[in-house]
């Protein structure tokens, strides 16, 4: 025992002594919430230093008394070696030991396999022997609770012939996480009480600055340990005094494994993030994370905490998971590597499913259709309000983010362009729902030496022949129907905007519905022949007049223009029919 406590102490000592702002596993002090300092700020904190092993169950492949022998006997407290023993509370006065079957072929391996439990950072894995120390021993370690192995250590006399290892070789920066041979622990004496003692970071270049090698984070990083034991020590004396004796002295030299206590020295591992471990519902051990963290081991961030990837702690930053930055309209986000390198590694987390109408990566500003209420805080749930843009007025549903302004068509205006603006009126119109009061009469234009004198002999009007029939519709080139919505003037002649809404003939492909031009000579307006109103529904029937300074449809004092009536469709769309079954009689 005294041997253990030395080592022991050694090993808590050389913990100790490395550097507080390197060495994740110092022992603290504990305050209230150790993962916080006194001003509320994070940092680093670690679970205390413990023997992992204690308490815990082992899984022996061979154990006394398995069958019962004169010396072990499972019934028989005082000649029981169970590998419960292994982990009980040892002391000076009550040394208990877990024995192996005798065994009397060599070699023969006899493992030992404890299970931690969940991950836990190793220090060191010590054996207190109640034989003489086997020949050859190996301690190996699983990361994935038993599922694959990889050797921590190896000891043997033979290292090259037992293990394929030279007994003696350099840890490199390069090679830290090779399990190496040492011979410096076969020796024979004591006959009992001899130690292994295995430290997993003495000789690892990288220890002094563990906080910044994930190589040796990960080298110290196990969930179970097992101990292979493949030679003994033989001799034909002590085998002949003591197993030999009792087994009836069958000529061999038999042989056992006694191991009086197994240690497994370390933190139980939360990355920095918990201060302690506990068992949860499952009676599972689990970090008892902080920091924003969670997992076993608190190896992610809680969700919504994605502002910046997942760090271990450090004595220098505590790495703490940071909330992503959604103005309180959205419950879950993600992390964006680009971002995040973008923003200087300040900020990567990007919202998702902004709501109460807002939009972008922060939820940051009001989605289409909406704009910001400047008297409320982005944080507001009614921080944006709806555009609400006239549909007719509006030449879109999209108003301006900060005033709430709708794009108005011409002539409109208002904020949600619900309204003309000054010099305009109402039409009819969607296309132009507001257009320019004409300033004056269009007939006014004409001065009196333009104007014919006689406006009956030079219009010569049919009064009251309103009568379509098929030799008007023929003689014409176009028959349409038209709205009025301004006049201006252009040397002698009269340019009106008019929105086309039905073509009941047309020899001009160029003449759609839509937007096009009516002109007229200011002699012919004059007279009123034709007469023309703005605001006012037509029907224009006239002839083509191909000329690259007026384009658009004409007419004079010959073509017909009456105000539109719609008993007129049925009869127009009749002659459209017989016209294109060849009726119309050429002029």
């Amino acid at each position: 025992m005294e041997v253990l406590q030395l080592l022991r102490l050694v090993l808590t000592t050389a913990m100790l002594g490395l550097s507080q702002t390197v060495n994740p596993f110092v022992a603290q002090q504990t305050p209230p919430d150790p993962c916080y300092d006194e001003s509320g700020a994070p940092r680093r904190c670690i679970p205390e230093f413990v023997n992992a092993a204690f308490g815990k169950e082992v899984q022996a492949s061979s154990t006394c008394g398995k069958p019962p022998t004169r010396h072990c006997n499972a019934s028989d407290p005082r000649r029981a070696h169970p590998p419960a023993y292994l982990t009980d509370l040892n002391t000076a006065s009550n040394m208990t030991c877990w024995r192996s079957e005798t065994l009397h072929h060599s070699p023969q391996n006899v493992t030992l396999t404890l299970s931690l439990g969940k991950k836990f950072e190793v220090v060191y894995v010590s054996l207190q022997f109640c034989s003489p120390r086997p020949e050859s021993t190996a301690i190996l370690k699983s990361m994935d609770y038993g599922k694959t192995w990889v050797p921590y250590q190896y000891y043997s006399s033979q290292c090259r012939k037992i293990y394929g290892k030279p007994s003696k070789a350099t840890v490199t920066k390069q090679n830290e996480q090779e399990a190496l041979c040492t011979d410096g622990l076969t020796d024979l004496y004591p006959l009992t009480g001899g130690l292994i003692a295995f430290s997993t970071l003495d000789g690892r270049p990288s220890a002094q600055d563990f906080d910044s090698s994930p190589v040796l984070q990960d080298w110290v990083t196990a969930t179970d340990i097992r101990v292979v034991f493949s030679r003994p020590h033989l001799f034909r004396d002590l085998g002949s005094r003591d197993a030999g004796e009792e087994e009836g002295g069958t000529g061999s030299t038999p042989y056992y494994y006694a191991v009086g206590e197994l240690q497994v020295g370390g933190r139980c591992k939360c990355n920095g993030h918990a201060a302690r471990c506990v068992k949860d519902k499952e009676q599972k051990l689990v970090c008892d994370c902080k920091h924003n963290t969670e997992g076993p081991e608190c190896d992610r961030c809680k969700p919504f905490h994605y502002d910046r990837p997942w760090q271990r702690a450090s004595a220098r930053e505590a790495n703490e998971c940071l909330a992503c930055n959604c103005n309180l309209h959205a419950r879950r986000c993600r992390f964006n590597m680009e971002l995040f390198k973008l923003s200087g590694r300040k900020s990567g987390g990007v919202c998702l499913n902004c709501r109460h109408n807002t939009a972008g990566r922060h939820c940051h500003y009001c989605k289409e259709g909406f704009y910001r209420d400047l008297s409320k805080a982005i944080t507001d749930r009614k921080a944006c309000k709806a555009c609400d843009c006239h549909p007719v007025g509006a030449a879109g549903k999209t108003c301006n983010q900060t005033t709430g302004q709708c794009p108005c068509k011409d002539g409109v205006t208002g904020l949600t362009c619900n309204r003309c603006a000054k010099g305009y009126q109402q039409s009819r119109s969607p296309v132009a729902p507001c257009i320019k009061i004409p300033a004056i009469n269009p007939t006014s234009l004409v001065t009196s030496t333009e104007a014919p004198t006689d406006c009956d002999s030079y219009c010569k009007p049919a009064k009251g022949n309103y009568k379509i029939n098929m030799k008007k519709y023929c003689k014409k080139d176009y028959v349409v129907q038209v709205n009025i919505l301004e006049m201006e003037t252009v040397a002698n002649w009269a340019k009106f905007t008019i929105n086309i809404l039905s073509v009941y003939k047309c020899r001009d492909e160029r003449v759609k519905r839509g937007d096009n031009f009516l002109w007229i000579h200011l002699k012919d307006l004059s007279c009123k022949c034709p007469k023309i109103q703005i605001s006012k529904k037509y029907l224009v029937m006239g002839i083509s007049e191909n000329s690259t300074d007026r384009p658009g449809l004409m007419a004079d004092k010959n073509s017909l223009v009456i105000q539109w009536r719609d008993a007129w469709t049925r009869r127009l769309r009749k002659l459209q029919r017989r016209e294109k079954k060849g009726k119309c009689v050429k002029p």
